[in-house]
C-alpha cells in the first residue's frame, strides 16, 4: 500500500489509505460505542424508568434499527453517486448520532428515550455503506478483506469501550451522565474529519485511488442495483448468513450482560469488565484474524475466504452453550472467549466479498442491503425477541429466564455457519477480480 499523501490546496485533507483507515476506524468505534452502550446501562435504565424486558428490547432493537436500516439504502444510493463527497456525508451523520446519544441522557420516560434512540439510528445510517465504498476505492482487491476487517475493529473496540465506560461511569455518576459523556467526542470529530481525510473522488490523480474500480459515469437506478446485487447467489447466501449472525450477536450482546448481573450477581462495573474481556478483546482478535486469513488463503482459492466464518461458527456453538451452563462466572467468561473470536471472524470476509460481487457503482448499495438485513433482522429483532422470550419464560424459570434464552441462541449459530459454507462454494465463479 503506497504511503504517499495527496494534499489539498489550501487545506489539510489527505488521501493516504492508511490514515483514511485509521480515521474511519475511529468513526466506527464511536458508532458502536454510542449504539451499544445502552447494553451495559439496560438494568439501571430499567430500574429508574420502570421498564419491562420487552421495552428494554425495543430500546436496544427496533427503536434504533428500523430507521437505521430503512434510511441506509437511500443514503447508500446517494453515496454511490460519483458527485457525492462521502467524507462530508459521514461527518454530518457522525454529528447527528453523537448529538442524539447525548440527548438520550435527558430522557424522562420510555417514549422520550425511544425517540432519542431513533435519532441515533437516523444518524448512524449513513456511516457503514459510505465507509465501505471509500475503502474499496482506496485499496487493491487482494487487500480488501483485511482493510474492511480493520475498519470492522470498530465493532469490538466500540463495544469494549462502551462496556467499560458505561459500567464505571454509571456506578459513579449514573446512566444519564454516561450517555452524555460518550456523545461529545463524536461531535468534535465530525468537525475534524474533513480536515483529516479526503474522498478519493476529489483527487482522482492520487496514486491511492483505485482507478480500475473508480465509479463510472453511467447512472444505475436503485431498482437495477438491487436486481444486480441479488442476482448473485453468493451474495444472497452472505446476506442470509450475516443477517442471522447479527440477530444472534445483538441479542446475546444485550442479554448476556443481564445474564451475568441476574444469574451471577455481578455489578454493572463487574459485568462490563467481564464482557470487555470476553466480547471486546476477543472480538478484536477475531475480526482481525478473519480478514487476515481471508486475504492469505483467498489468494490460492477464493472459496477459502469464507472458510473460517463457516467452520468457526460451527465449532463455537457447543462451547458457547457450556459457557451459559457454567455456574461459576469466571468459568463462564473463559468459555465465552473462543466462541467470540470465532463468531467475530466473519466481518472482513463477508463484507469484502460483498464489495467484490458487484460493480463499483453498486458497492454502497450492496453494503447497505447487508447492513439493512443485519440491523432490521439482527438489531431490530434480536434484542426484542430475546426480551419477549425472557418475559414469556419468567413464570417457569424466574431470574434464570435469560439463561434459558441464551441456551437456544448458542445452538442457532449453526444456521449462519451453513450459509457461509454455501456462499463459499460460489466464490470462484462469481467473485470479480477488480
Amino acid at each position: 500500500m503506497n504511503d504517499r499523501t495527496a494534499v489539498r490546496s489550501g487545506g489539510l485533507a489527505i488521501t493516504n489509505p492508511k490514515i483514511m483507515l485509521f480515521a474511519l476506524l475511529l468513526v466506527y468505534i464511536l458508532n458502536f460505542l454510542d449504539r451499544q452502550i445502552v447494553n451495559i446501562l439496560a438494568e439501571p435504565i430499567k430500574g429508574e424508568l420502570g421498564l419491562s424486558d420487552t421495552q428494554l428490547g425495543l430500546l436496544a432493537g427496533p427503536a434504533f434499527a428500523v430507521f437505521y436500516a430503512v434510511l441506509g439504502i437511500p443514503i447508500a444510493r446517494y453515496a454511490d453517486n460519483a458527485k457525492t463527497n462521502r467524507v462530508w456525508l459521514i461527518s454530518i451523520c457522525l454529528a447527528v448520532w453523537s448529538g442524539m446519544t447525548a440527548i438520550c441522557g435527558f430522557a424522562q420516560n420510555f417514549a422520550q428515550l425511544a425517540l432519542a434512540r431513533i435519532g441515533v439510528g437516523v444518524g448512524e445510517a449513513g456511516c457503514t455503506p459510505a465507509a465501505h465504498s471509500l475503502i474499496a476505492d482506496s485499496v487493491p482487491p487482494e487487500k480488501r478483506s483485511s482493510a474492511i476487517a480493520f475498519f470492522g475493529l470498530g465493532i469490538p473496540i466500540g463495544g469494549l469501550l462502551g462496556l467499560i465506560i458505561g459500567g464505571i461511569v454509571n456506578d459513579q455518576y449514573g446512566w444519564r451522565i454516561a450517555l452524555m459523556l460518550v456523545g461529545m467526542p463524536g461531535i468534535l470529530l465530525a468537525f475534524l474529519l474533513p480536515l483529516i481525510i479526503r474522498d478519493p473522488r476529489r483527487c482522482a490523480d492520487s496514486a491511492h485511488f483505485n482507478t480500475a474500480d473508480s465509479p463510472v459515469k453511467a447512472k444505475l437506478s436503485i431498482k437495477d442495483a438491487v436486481r444486480e446485487v441479488f442476482a448473485s447467489k453468493a451474495y444472497l447466501y452472505v446476506f442470509i448468513a450475516a443477517s442471522f449472525t447479527a440477530f444472534l450477536s445483538y441479542g446475546k450482546g444485550l442479554w448476556t450482560i443481564s445474564f451475568f448481573i441476574r444469574s451471577h450477581g455481578l455489578s454493572t462495573t463487574e459485568a462490563g469488565l467481564a464482557m470487555a474481556v470476553a466480547l471486546g478483546i476477543s472480538g478484536i482478535i477475531g475480526t482481525w484474524l478473519g480478514g487476515k486469513m481471508a486475504d492469505v488463503f483467498g489468494k490460492r482459492d477464493k472459496r477459502q475466504i469464507l472458510t473460517l466464518p463457516a467452520i468457526g461458527m460451527a465449532i463455537a456453538a457447543p462451547i458457547l452453550f457450556a459457557g451459559y451452563w457454567a455456574e461459576d462466572w469466571r468459568i463462564a467468561v473463559a468459555l465465552l472467549i473462543l466462541p467470540t473470536i470465532l463468531n467475530s471472524a466473519y466481518y472482513g470476509p463477508a463484507y469484502g466479498c460483498v464489495q467484490g460481487l458487484v460493480r463499483p457503482e453498486a458497492r454502497a448499495i450492496a453494503a447497505s442491503l447487508v447492513v439493512f438485513g443485519q440491523n432490521l433482522i439482527g438489531l431490530g429483532m434480536g434484542p426484542l425477541l430475546f426480551g419477549v422470550l425472557s418475559d414469556w419464560l419468567q413464570p417457569m424459570a424466574g431470574d434464570e429466564s435469560v439463561r434459558w434464552v441464551l441456551y437456544g441462541a448458542a445452538w442457532l449459530g449453526l444456521i449462519p455457519a451453513f450459509f457461509f459454507w454455501r456462499a463459499s462454494l460460489r466464490l470462484n465463479a462469481e467473485l470479480k477480480s477488480g
